[in-house]
């Protein structure tokens, strides 16, 4: 990193905390310097903030990762890799556990972020073997949690409408061997509610457009999307780049592959259409101001998808149990009422469904091993967030934003601290803004907004919005971060609807509509939750099984559900060491090359990132290891170059007094030299650049010199590579050697790691010499090539049914049998390769029943020999090069792919096959090992 600083006038500042002034336009400066080269990844410290290019760019590949790998942090320039490899190194070495929080605008590339730490891990850990089978399911579990938590908003056509907490969990050795995701924040709102533009959850859309004509007819569904309530508040159920159709494809394989047995996917599309018909009950007002059902069809059809009493259920939705002593009294709703409890039904059961699939999730993700783990946690959220009209989604998300900027900013000083007190360094007081004073105006009990939205939600009578904002401005009206149009000054009054209130968050002024924050909390009657876990639908059933719904304790609002949510997740990250990732959008428009300031500006001021360098630069701004300074500058002092004889520290110390620095320049540590002023750092490395000139100047010169002695020099060291290079090689000729001896001596063993591929070498070797060695005629009984012992049973089955004119079925075909005449059953493919894979083709027309049969045997050619005798069939086999086509089910198709690697392997691949490496044979590793001994 400092040797990028002489550059810097070019391509900007590696590390923020570097900058020689911290002021926003030597912010926005430095990182629009950094993006119109193409260097989208900047520090604050150990912080990674990324900048949204909207193209591709060539710095993931495989070299990519392993030039990061075991690397320390700012050896490097600034990359994803480099956070992610220190998190799992760290983790490593203090056997402890880690987050990493990516935020961020929806569009700013989150998403993209934690899939990259994915693949990294997935080729820097030892063995990627079961951390692939870990992401593997995680990747596959995306297109369902995106169906069912996604959706198309403004900003974003596929916009995850949930937060995502996934822990990876670690072994002691660095192995992969476990998952875990914890979802929250669910946007249920979206169920029942889609502003302009916007479109509820993929899944509903997926069914009604993709679903099977007799699916459809099942659950009672329509083919138009503008047929239901939910589906149209925002005009624009169909989008042109979304297929809902391919899309519904997608899904039902993807559930299969996570294992949610066919049952339960009927159930799963019953709930999804329950909720379709519940947004189609209508209400009337009949003369006494009372609701009653427009018709009772769509109740009709809740009642048998959900399994519950369709008089009882109508009863829920109409009228309030009221329980007084011992009696109960039935009170009438409104229709404003009946719509309010049919709305919290729909987005309670689709909640909690959501919850259901995420642990079905988890339980194929699950590790069993007792023995502890570590864990790297990555956190998906969302950012900060101001539009022109805020309502209750916008709050919880400020709220929860307000949360973790406190979080951020006690972790980074304690983390400041901790170093400072470790190293011996007086620590300096850092001034920062507090923002626990606006946390407890949201959340502190019976004061904060939070506590007065639950009374007003849950109190007897109207709740309206004015009687909301009359106790708010009752409870906290001289409060220096709330104001309402009542409280305001006569300028800012002009600014504020008398159905407004606006709170000073960190990041600045954010105005909430009341109206919004109180329609949004629905809470489900006793009534309803009591008929609901009566249901006959098992997921259903399941759901609501862990709540008491006898219990007379009040329902939690959807703000004190969220509010617990949080906190739960605040004690989770506060026991995990942090780091962070904050994602930008360089545009609106999604254009790469475009960096639009204010944009920018407007993300950098709401996810705090001036505050973050403002607590890392109080003090010093740069610290290192006394040897890795000492090792990088000592050519710019006489005493310590070209070495320095005594302790880093001291060396160190004899060096900054060469270079002139004063006393409050910088402090010594026990193990850190601190620097107080980038400018001081700037001096040093300009100095070390134009040493490095003369000094290179001066090794040509005496190398010029002495032309004999460069050349000596040169050839010296070129053999001493040659040297190291073929010992490498020698050694791992005797490795491979010794397990060729140890098989031989274990030959008359059962099969075992020690001998299996000295047996594999003899059965190729005995195939290849009986190929050019068969009996011309089926009588003679003498010629036959004497077989090793593994293989006397199967060369008396082979001299048993090799007929002269029987077809060659291998001949020319399968590689390690490639003249032998056998008998195949029919329906039987094969691959040319040594791999013992087999594919039985079964003739299946019921969808209902599994399709062809794929299996591995190790004595493939003996199998098949047999069986042809009992099938009597000859002609029916296929030898295939490259791939063979199988069919899962009646109508859909998929194949099995193969090709040759240094190890044998079966796994699913990324397009949905069966991929299958066989190993390099054994007998050519031998012949390259023997040539390549003297």
């Amino acid at each position: 990193m400092e040797g990028a600083l002489t550059a810097r006038d070019r391509v900007g500042i590696q590390d923020f905390v570097l900058l020689d002034e911290t002021t926003d336009a030597a912010f926005l400066s430095n990182l629009k310097k950094r993006f119109s080269r193409d260097l989208i990844y900047t520090y604050i410290g150990t912080l990674l903030v990324s900048v949204n290019p909207y193209k591709e760019l060539d710095i993931y590949n495989k070299k990519q990762m392993e030039t990061y790998m075991g690397i320390n942090f700012f050896e490097l320039p600034p990359h994803i890799y480099a956070l992610a490899d220190n998190a799992y190194q760290t983790m490593l070495t203090e056997f402890d556990n880690h987050f990493i929080l990516i935020s961020g605008e929806s569009g700013a590339g989150k998403t993209e972020a934690s899939k990259k730490i994915l693949q990294y891990y997935a080729v820097s850990c030892p063995s990627t073997t079961l951390l692939n089978t870990v992401r593997d399911k995680m990747l596959m579990s995306n297109p369902v949690l995106e169906a069912f938590g996604n959706a198309k908003t403004l900003k974003n056509d596929n916009s995850s409408r949930f937060g995502k907490y996934m822990d990876i969990q670690f072994d002691s050795q660095g192995d992969a061997v476990g998952g875990h995701i914890l979802n929250y924040l669910l946007e249920k709102s979206r169920v029942v509610h889609q502003n302009h533009g916007e479109r509820n959850f993929h899944i509903f859309y997926q069914l009604v457009e993709g679903g099977e004509d007799d699916l459809l007819h099942q659950l009672g569904l329509e083919r138009d999307a503008q047929h239901y309530n939910y589906l149209t508040q925002g005009e624009c159920a169909i989008v042109s780049s979304i297929n809902d159709r391919n899309d519904w494809k997608t899904v039902k394989n993807a559930l299969q592959i996570i294992n949610i047995e066919e049952i339960n996917t009927n159930h799963l599309f019953g709930i999804v259409s329950s909720v379709l018909h519940l947004g189609n009950i209508r209400f009337e007002s009949n003369s006494k101001g009372q609701a009653v059902l427009a018709n009772n069809d769509e109740l009709r059809w809740v009642s048998n998808l959900l399994g519950v009493d369709a008089r009882s259920l109508q009863e829920g939705l109409t009228y309030r149990k009221i329980e007084a002593r011992h009696d109960q009294v039935l009170s009438p709703f409104t229709v404003d009422h009946a719509i309010y409890a049919r709305d919290a039904l729909a987005k309670a059961i689709y909640g909690q469904t959501f919850t259901w699939l995420v642990n079905r999730i988890n339980e194929s993700m699950e590790n069993k091993d007792p023995s502890r783990k570590t864990v790297i946690g990555l956190l998906d959220i969302y950012g900060f967030e101001v539009f022109y009209v805020n309502s209750f989604e916008q709050f919880c998300i400020n709220y929860c934003n307000e949360k973790l900027q406190q979080l951020f900013i006690q972790l980074t000083l304690a983390s400041e601290q901790e170093e400072y007190e470790a190293e011996g360094i007086e620590w300096e007081p850092v001034q920062f803004f507090n923002n626990k004073i606006i946390c407890d105006l949201v959340e502190e009990k019976h004061r904060g907004i939070i506590s007065i939205l639950d009374e007003e939600c849950l109190r007897p009578g109207d709740a309206t919005d004015l009687t909301f904002l009359e106790r708010l401005e009752d409870k906290m009206g001289n409060h220096p971060h709330f104001v309402t149009h009542k409280l305001a000054d006569k300028m800012t009054r002009k600014t504020l609807e008398r159905g407004d209130f606006r709170l000073l968050h960190y990041a600045g002024e954010v105005t909430y509509c009341s109206h919004l924050c109180l329609t949004r909390q629905n809470v489900l009657f006793f009534s309803l939750l009591k008929l609901i876990c009566q249901s006959k639908n098992a997921i259903v059933k399941e759901c609501f099984s862990t709540m008491d719904a006898d219990s007379r304790r009040r329902p939690e609002t959807v703000a004190t559900q969220f509010k617990s949510s949080l906190l739960k997740l605040t004690e989770i990250l506060m026991a995990k060491e942090a780091w962070y990732i904050r994602c930008l959008k360089s545009n609106e428009s999604k254009q790469p090359g475009q960096f639009d300031e204010a944009l920018i500006r407007h993300q950098v001021k709401y996810l705090g990132l001036m505050e973050h360098l403002r607590v890392r630069r109080a003090g010093f701004a740069y610290r290192r290891k006394f040897d890795v300074f000492l090792k990088r500058y000592k050519p710019l002092c006489p005493a310590t170059w070209p070495h320095w004889r005594g302790e880093p520290a001291d060396g160190v110390e004899v060096l900054v007094q060469h270079l002139g620095y004063l006393p409050n320049e910088y402090k010594m540590g026990r193990t850190k030299i601190f620097i107080r002023h980038p400018r001081t750092l700037y001096a040093t490395e300009d100095a070390f650049e134009k040493c490095k000139h003369e000094l290179g100047e001066r090794t040509s010169a005496v190398y010029y010199q002495c032309p004999v002695f460069a050349t000596t020099k040169i050839e010296t060291c070129w053999r001493g590579v040659q040297a190291r290079k073929e010992r490498e090689k020698r050694a791992w000729a005797v490795k491979v050697i010794k397990k060729f001896i140890k098989g031989y001596m274990n030959r008359g063993q059962a099969k075992s790691s020690d001998n299996s591929e000295y047996l594999a070498f003899v059965r190729q070797n005995y195939l290849n010499r009986l190929k050019n060695h068969l009996p011309k005629t089926v009588l003679d009984k003498t010629s036959w090539l004497p077989p090793p012992a593994v293989l006397t049973e199967v060369r008396h089955l082979l001299s048993r049914y090799c007929v002269k004119k029987h077809s060659n079925i291998f001949k020319g075909k399968k590689e390690s049998y490639p003249q032998m005449s056998v008998l195949l059953a029919a329906g039987i493919s094969v691959s040319n390769l040594t791999d013992g894979i087999i594919v039985f083709h079964i003739t299946c027309e019921d969808p209902k029943q599994k399709g062809d049969l794929v299996m591995q045997c190790d004595h493939l050619f003996e199998f098949l020999t047999k069986l042809c005798v009992i099938a009597n069939k000859q002609n029916a086999v296929k030898v295939v090069q490259g791939s063979i086509k199988i069919e899962i089910q009646a109508g859909k198709e998929s194949a099995v792919d193969f090709s040759t690697g240094h190890e044998p392997m079966v796994y699913k691949a990324k397009n949905g096959h069966l991929m299958v490496v066989r190993r390099v044979l054994f007998l050519m590793m031998t012949s390259c090992v023997l040539s390549a001994l003297p």
